[in-house]
């Protein structure tokens, strides 16, 4: 949680993980692409089997309202 969405965005880039929620929690799109970190996770459930160990798949969450959600409910 962070009132400097830039700040939040500096964090979640240099966070190693393939999910990053900023003022947002378990927020997910059947169209979004899953992924990690490292070799294991590079490729994603729909990605090339040809990334590098340098490829990392993220997605990045923002709730850009101001409003709060249950975290407990998807959506």
């Amino acid at each position: 949680m962070t009132q400097d969405i830039h700040r939040g965005h500096r964090v979640a880039h240099a966070l190693r993980t393939g999910t990053v929620w900023i003022n947002a929690y378990r927020v997910v799109a059947r169209t979004s692409r899953s992924g990690g970190s490292g070799p294991a996770g590079s490729a994603g459930k729909t990605g090339s089997r040809r990334s590098t160990s340098t490829t990392q798949t993220k997605a990045i969450w923002v709730e850009l309202t101001g409003g709060t959600r249950d975290p407990f409910t998807l959506g």
